[in-house]
């Protein structure tokens, strides 16, 4: 009960081969470097964005709120640090503003 089968094979040549077949992955959704930075937002247009999600966007929560903005923001520019900077300053102000105090009244 052997049943012969007829196999038959398509070649291409080279040149053929690239013309007929795809060999980049364009259908696997695979965006090139240069795709992908020209679809990244600019920061005129992240802020666009912004203005026009403000109302929109949660004001607390971990992610996605103005209060992780501002918690990412700070830490970014170390603003912590320049806030106990000031109050250290404003501090120092209060007792040189007490001390001229004191002295004004030993004067009079």
């Amino acid at each position: 009960m052997a049943e012969n089968v007829d196999l038959n094979k398509e070649v291409f040549n080279k040149r053929d081969y690239e013309k007929t077949i795809s060999t980049s992955f364009t259908q696997l959704g695979v965006k090139t470097i240069q795709e992908q930075i020209d679809e990244k937002p600019s920061v005129q247009e992240f802020f666009d964005l912004y203005n026009e999600l403000f109302y929109e966007i949660n004001e607390l929560g971990p992610t996605n709120s103005h209060e992780f903005l501002i918690k990412s923001s700070t830490e970014y520019i170390s603003f912590d640090e320049n806030n106990e900077i000031i109050e250290a300053l404003q501090k120092e102000i209060a007792d040189l503003r007490a001390e001229l105090l004191e002295a004004q009244k030993q004067n009079n």
